[in-house]
């Protein structure tokens, strides 16, 4: 049994990054696919599909970005802020900026999933999911 889904779900990713695969599979819940539609809508994935599976839990499919280039993944730094054992939550006003506003904070709210900027922009706190650049 995965005690933090979320930290399974980032690790995951992370791993998939440092051996360079293309796609990494992940068990789907309705807060990984909110997570997976921000990163997408960053940027910082290529592109993602959700699949039922037999035991109703389904999966999602997440395609990885690199730079064609230098082969440098788009993602350099998934870091979970808030834990199980420790929560963090941010006011509307004192959510933080992830390097200066280069990176992206994720956060949970009252009005779903969304990035720092967009929840500085409609003036809603919640908890600090993840810090990602």
């Amino acid at each position: 049994m995965i005690t933090d889904p979320i930290a399974d779900y980032l690790t995951r990713v992370r791993n998939a990054i440092g051996a360079k695969h293309r796609v990494v599979e992940v068990p789907a819940s309705n807060i990984k696919k909110e997570i997976t539609k921000v990163l997408f809508d960053k940027g910082y994935i290529q592109n993602y599909k959700f699949e039922e599976t037999s035991n109703n839990q389904g999966k999602i499919k997440i395609a990885l970005k690199y730079n064609p280039m230098n082969k440098k993944s788009a993602i350099v730094s998934l870091e979970r802020v808030s834990k199980p054992g420790l929560r963090k939550y941010s006011g509307a006003g004192n959510i933080p900026r992830v390097i200066n506003g280069l990176g992206v904070a994720i956060v949970s709210t009252s009005q779903g999933i969304m990035t720092d900027k967009e929840a500085n922009k409609l003036n809603i706190g919640g908890e600090v999911l993840c810090y990602v650049y």
